[in-house]
């Protein structure tokens, strides 16, 4: 492909990410009800990657009947909070760092959806964000983590923080392994303009827990569900292995 033919496509991307976004944010302030304005974002993330020939393509099984459950997904891109919202149902709420409330739009959109913020700087903030996860798992939401954290350009699954498979071990609720394709690829960390691509989402079989299962138990399990479908090297190969 041409320089030109993608610098094009990625101008359009935007382009074409501006034209959903307007109407997008003027329906979720007008919109009652947190369930209505999920369905809406949903609706919106799907015109979005459909017009820029990037339908999420959804693998594996269903994610409804596990409801409530923990949802965790690998972390590569800005787009993949977009990905999920197209390929997830519209009920859950969603952890997402602090530094998203700085940018205006993200901010207005992310709080009339419910998502929850976390700074992973302030060790109070993050406590503070924990127990409210928790009552929310308890009460029976369903929950959604990028468990690491962050992305950068480095291929590979990260480091693990234990916050959504604490709330999951606690409420005793399932963990949902989820695992995103080409979102890296398609805009890179460092990277101004989208590239064409193909997206696809793969909902893994669920991690039950128990009384009896730890949060570390949880996670290591979790982590062996994701490496067993993504195509990027372990780079937290000491994480606690747990045997078959």
């Amino acid at each position: 492909m041409s320089r030109i033919v993608r610098t094009a496509y990625g101008y359009y991307a935007w382009l074409a990410l501006l034209v959903v976004v307007i109407p997008t944010c003027v329906l979720l302030a007008a919109t009652p009800g947190l369930t209505r304005r999920r369905g809406v974002a949903r609706k919106a993330a799907r015109i979005f990657l459909a017009a820029i020939g990037s339908p999420v393509r959804i693998e594996g099984s269903a994610v409804e009947p596990h409801y409530p459950c923990v949802v965790v997904a690998n972390h590569a891109s800005y787009l993949d909070g977009i990905i999920l919202t197209a390929a997830l149902p519209p009920g859950f709420t969603y952890l997402i760092k602090q530094q998203m409330t700085s940018v205006p739009i993200a901010n207005f959109v992310l709080r009339r959806l419910g998502s929850a913020f976390v700074d992973r700087s302030d060790r109070n903030h993050r406590h503070r964000a924990a127990r409210a996860l928790l009552t929310a798992a308890e009460q029976g939401a369903a929950l959604g983590f990028f468990p690491e954290g962050t992305f950068d350009a480095v291929p590979g699954l990260k480091p693990f923080q234990q916050g959504a498979f604490s709330a999951a071990a606690r409420a005793s609720l399932p963990v949902v392994p989820i695992v995103i394709y080409g979102s890296r690829a398609k805009l890179p960390s460092g990277s101004f303009l989208p590239a064409p691509g193909p997206l696809r989402v793969r909902i893994c079989e669920p991690v039950r827990s128990s009384g009896e299962t730890s949060s570390r138990e949880l996670m290591a399990l979790t982590r062996r569900a994701m490496l067993a479908h993504l195509d990027e090297p372990d780079l937290a190969p000491n994480e606690p292995y747990i045997p078959e």
